[in-house]
């Protein structure tokens, strides 16, 4: 009876004169984790700018409200406040929705300015893994034809 060839002590040797360097995989997540960090301070930030700016405006408006509700001479008088108020608000309005797009556009440049600078990382990470991935095997198939 013939005896079966043991193909797991094989793959074990051959897996064995490939050598796998993580340390490019470790690398590859930290600027990973590094680029989810700058994101996600850009966001948090624009977030919290955003809710102060919604918060101010929601305030104002109330105290504007709360002008033009108070009970009035003439009737008049109603039709006016009515007025003021409208105008008032279109006014602010238009001063807010600027305020939002200057937040939408830091978030912007700043998303560009991140990726930019992860592209350029992540280049160069690839990069220097390919040298030595390049080598390793170079070496691994110098030493398997050697010996």
């Amino acid at each position: 009876m013939t005896n079966t060839q043991d193909f797991s002590a094989m793959m074990k040797d051959m897996m064995g004169a490939f050598p796998i360097d993580t340390s490019s995989m470790e690398e590859a997540f930290k600027t990973q984790a590094d680029l989810n960090e700058k994101l996600s301070s850009i966001a948090l930030d624009a977030a919290g700018k955003s809710a102060q700016l919604t918060s101010k405006w929601t305030q104002d408006t109330l105290a504007k409200l709360s002008d033009m509700a108070k009970a009035k001479e003439e009737p008049a008088d109603y039709a006016k406040a009515m007025t003021d108020f409208a105008s008032a608000s279109a006014e602010v309005a238009a001063e807010n929705m600027a305020a939002f797009a200057e937040i939408a556009k830091k978030v912007q440049m700043d998303t560009v300015e991140v990726m930019m600078a992860a592209g350029k990382d992540v280049a160069e990470d690839a990069s220097t893994a390919m040298k030595k991935a390049t080598s390793d095997m170079t070496d691994a198939a110098k030493k398997a034809t050697t010996q």
